[in-house]
């Protein structure tokens, strides 16, 4: 009896140091989601408090199993596209990233700007995959960075085209905040934007999240017509001029479609 009990205690205190590494494990992931610049071994520690010997083993395993890498110059530990993956659409054979790739080329050659693809996590939009522009000057984000979804083009485009539930859900956990003076800052004007988004098919940023920067993007879509992402381009205001906001967004709402059909197969 005595022996039985010490063996479910062994097992019930492995249990609990798994669950334990766990928690620790993902403290430091949600840590480097946050900080798309890395962080050190000493940086980690410091900020989720956790033993140092504790937050080497857990970095090691992390960079063993491909969620992050190590720069051994700076010292730093930045995610990898590996954990973005994780949370990315997916057919039975592909994931969202290469059915949308072709079209995403296609869209780079016709426009000459970086082209994003992007995903929506709670009001937030998200980066899983980009290509450069091909421009000396270009606008450029770290995989992995996040922005408010109604202040860029494609958090804009996804919302407009979730159903009218989710819409409405999503629309009311946003809170607004002004970044400059052309931010959307209330759900009317939001409501507003997101109808003409589903009417014309491409939403625009018109310098409402940094200054000096124009984007266009447009959904792509399930077998209902509900968003699942959103392929955009980014580039300087005067490139990315407003009296070419229409023909632009031929080409980005062809390229999305495209890339919808591909996923869809």
């Amino acid at each position: 009896m005595v022996k039985q009990q010490a063996i479910e205690q062994k097992k019930e205190d492995k249990s609990r140091s798994e669950v334990t590494s766990l928690q620790r494990g993902l403290a430091v992931l949600e840590l480097l989601a946050q900080r798309p610049d890395g962080a050190t071994l000493s940086e980690i520690t410091e900020h989720l408090a956790l033993p140092g010997a504790s937050v080497l083993r857990l970095a090691r395993t992390l960079v063993d199993l491909g969620y992050l890498v190590r720069d051994d110059s700076s010292k730093k530990y930045y995610m990898t596209k590996s954990f973005l993956m994780l949370g990315e659409p997916r057919t039975a054979t592909r994931g969202l990233s290469e059915c949308a790739i072709a079209a995403m080329r296609r869209i780079r050659q016709a426009t000459g700007e970086t082209t994003q693809l992007c995903c929506l996590i709670d009001v937030e939009m998200v980066i899983i995959e980009q290509l450069i522009s091909v421009h000396p000057f270009k606008y450029s984000a770290d995989l992995g960075a996040r922005c408010p979804s109604y202040s860029c083009a494609p958090g804009k485009v996804i919302i407009a085209f979730l159903s009218d539930n989710e819409r409405e859900e999503t629309l009311g956990r946003i809170q607004f905040k002004r970044f400059t003076p052309n931010t959307i800052v209330s759900k009317r004007a939001m409501r507003d934007e997101l109808a003409q988004i589903r009417e014309q098919g491409f939403a625009l940023d018109r310098e409402e999240g940094m200054a000096g920067i124009h984007c266009v993007a447009a959904p792509i879509l399930d077998r209902q017509g509900f968003a699942i992402a959103a392929i955009t381009i980014a580039g300087p205001s005067s490139r990315v001029r407003e009296d070419e906001f229409e023909v632009i967004g031929e080409i980005v709402r062809e390229g999305a479609r495209q890339a919808s059909n591909e996923f869809n197969q």
